[in-house]
């Protein structure tokens, strides 16, 4: 398996999980699975090495293959995708990059700011109560929408406390994740030149990636707070 090539065979492979998601099962195929695994992981550092071409990323974590089903009401014990997040160097650069693999059309990339802290999530507020033009210039670039589309992510159904719901930004302010989303389906997973558009994706964020970070690392004076 090449590097830099997600193959078919993991795509095949959790079609079989999805119908077989159980430990017997498993065990009698953790061979393959190992063998997959392997091939994915190489993948996944491919495009670690990429990304420090072009940002500080100090590192890249794939997730494991077990569930956790303490407190889901699905106790199938094994996931049915490959899942890995790419780590900015904190605390000077903030978000990160996420790659899921898995069939049937649902692989994406992701990136942006999941679960904000509580700080961060009001200082970002507090930003587009002040100014929200700059980051309108930045998200509606023509380059930038084609890549990216919109935010996704959970949002309040009204104003935060201590905001007015009438609000010219109030669309910005009310939610709770900026995150962006892009999704492949299984054809363009498996091509030779997937990993160069995962890359040329992530690289088209980071005017966003730059203005908050600048945003997060200053108070509402705009004085370092780092």
């Amino acid at each position: 398996m090449k590097t830099n090539i997600i193959s078919q065979d993991v795509l095949d492979f959790f079609k079989k999980l999805e119908k077989n998601n159980d430990r017997d099962w498993f065990n009698e195929h953790k061979k393959e699975f190992k063998s997959i695994e392997s091939g994915a992981k190489k993948v996944y550092q491919s495009l670690f090495e990429a990304l420090k071409a072009h940002d500080e990323v100090d590192k890249v974590k794939m997730f494991r293959i077990y569930r956790d089903v303490r407190f889901s009401k699905d106790k199938s014990p094994y996931k049915t995708h490959f899942g890995g997040y790419y780590h900015r160097k904190k605390p000077q650069l903030r978000g990160g990059y996420y790659l899921h693999i898995q069939p049937n059309n649902q692989s994406f990339i992701a990136t942006g700011f999941w679960e904000p802290s509580k700080d961060d999530l009001f200082r970002i507020r507090k930003e587009f109560e002040m100014d929200d033009k700059p980051i309108r210039k930045i998200i509606s670039q023509k380059d930038f929408k084609s890549t990216w589309g919109d935010f996704v992510g959970d949002e309040l159904k009204t104003a935060p406390k201590g905001f007015d719901k009438e609000h010219s930004a109030i669309d910005l302010i009310r939610k709770k994740q900026y995150i962006f989303t892009k999704k492949y389906t299984d054809k363009q997973v498996v091509a030779d030149n997937f990993l160069d558009d995962v890359n040329t994706s992530f690289k088209a964020i980071r005017p966003y990636f730059d203005y908050m970070s600048e945003v997060l690392t200053t108070n509402l004076n705009g004085e370092s707070l780092i």
